[in-house]
């Protein structure tokens, strides 16, 4: 008898999403993992592994790991400061002041690991963040065990006084260079908005981009007066703006893309460009609902995010699928409009191939990085089941995450944290929100 072969965790029993170009569906199959990867899915029963570590996933679905293509990590903190405002009103008189009085690195890691806790789980394996200090964040990444992509964001308006002085490329450079040996963090290059950076500066950041590879991640026409602004200021739309610039040359992710026009899709449609939908975000702060069918006929790159939790209020991105899917049928009059199969590839595999990871990551395959999502569906809420797709995306939600491995780590068993102190996050938040009530009554 051949001697069982070596596996770091051995994940049995579950009904396998696998999200890949098959679109397989495999139910009592395991996965074994090693050294961080998927080396083997087979069918349940005689076993071939000796593993370190078990899992038994039966009576649950298990999936690739989500991936939240738009947040503001150390935004945490501001969860429910400033609600029920319109965007310039909430980020100029409330978000940009407090950012420039608190601001420090201290207060960006602390913020970042409570929303990485949050979003792991939730059942997100990755995230693509944009703010300052990409290593206060990237440390408390790595604390939680979440990937993430990282973008100091490029920011010049005198209204953001927390914006750093020093040189945007050097810093990425450095920084990238710094954690070049960790498989868990990257970075790229953030240029807030059209409406916060110079022409020159988005100039440069393209030139940038090219020269070193770096991935863009962008604001974009999220609201009307974003627009009429470009307009003003510049004689052009903002997607034909971009293009002036040599921006849509490059690949890219743009959050929100609502005030967009048909032309300005078809220049979309055909550049490397991605949209991140922030539905729950852009409805809380009436900015608008984007024009998502236009997007997917013309076949525009479309994924999914939150946002951050100042402006959504939570990192749930399975309620962005539900409530995104449910109100485009509507506002199409077509209840065939975004199936939950179609919603969840977004989240998962369309999302790493906007983020330029699809080879590594993003659906369950022999090779690919061992991110996962285990979902309990042995609960009222997750009975009877017929289409796994459907339950995951219309019934179970984040509630139901039991189990998140990232890099072939279970960060997150049975419903708790294996890496951090769940109570000393909530100690923490406790401390900050006095010290945030203060400067409010200042």
């Amino acid at each position: 008898m051949a001697e069982p072969r070596k596996a770091d965790l051995l994940i049995t029993g579950g009904t396998l999403l696998c999200m890949d170009e098959g679109r397989r569906v495999l139910a009592g199959h395991s996965i074994a993992i090693l050294k961080g990867r998927i080396v083997d899915i087979f069918a349940d029963g005689n076993v071939p592994y000796a593993p370190l570590e078990s899992l038994d996933a039966s009576g649950c679905i298990v999936m690739p790991g989500l991936i939240n293509a738009h947040t503001h990590l150390p935004m945490t903190y501001f969860r429910g400061l400033a609600d029920d405002l319109p965007l310039e009103t909430w980020l100029n008189e409330y978000i940009w002041p407090l950012e420039g009085k608190l601001l420090n690195s201290q207060f960006i890691r602390d913020s970042a690991l409570h929303g990485a806790a949050e979003m792991i789980q939730n059942g997100i394996t990755q995230i693509h963040d944009m703010y300052f200090d990409m290593p206060a964040i990237a440390e408390a990444c790595l604390e939680a065990g979440l990937r993430a992509i990282i973008g100091g964001a490029v920011i010049e308006t005198q209204a953001a006084i927390h914006a750093s002085d020093r040189p945007w490329l050097e810093y990425l450079l450095e920084t990238r260079q710094r954690y070049s040996g960790n498989a868990l963090v990257d970075f790229d290059l953030a240029p807030h908005s059209i409406y916060v950076c110079r022409r020159e500066t988005l100039e440069k950041c393209a030139q940038a981009a090219s020269e070193h590879g770096f991935l863009l991640h962008m604001h974009l026409s999220e609201t009307r007066g974003e627009v009429a602004e470009c307009l003003h200021q510049h004689g052009r739309k903002p997607v034909f703006y971009l293009r002036e610039l040599g921006m849509l040359d490059l690949p890219a992710v743009y959050a929100h893309g609502i005030w967009v026009d048909d032309d300005e899709i078809e220049l979309l449609a055909s550049a490397p460009a991605s949209i991140a939908i922030c539905t729950e975000c852009n409805l809380k702060l009436a900015s608008g609902i984007l024009p998502l069918a236009d997007y997917l006929k013309n076949g525009v790159s479309v994924c999914f995010a939150t946002d951050g939790v100042a402006s959504n209020n939570n990192l749930d991105l399975l309620a962005e699928l539900d409530l995104t899917a449910k109100l485009h049928k509507a506002v199409n009059n077509d209840p065939t409009f975004l199936p939950a199969e179609q919603a969840l590839r977004m989240a998962t595999i369309g999302a790493a191939k906007a983020l330029g990871i699809a080879a590594r990551r993003g659906s369950l395959s022999i090779g690919k990085d061992a991110d996962i999502c285990v979902l309990d569906t042995a609960s009222l809420a997750g009975q009877p089941l017929y289409n796994p797709y459907s339950q995951v995306v219309y019934a179970l939600g984040s509630r139901a995450v039991r189990d998140v491995v990232i890099a072939g780590e279970l960060v997150y068993r049975d419903g708790r944290h294996t890496r951090i102190e769940e109570q000393k996050l909530l100690r923490d938040a406790q401390r900050y929100r006095e010290l945030i009530a203060r400067e409010l009554r200042a």
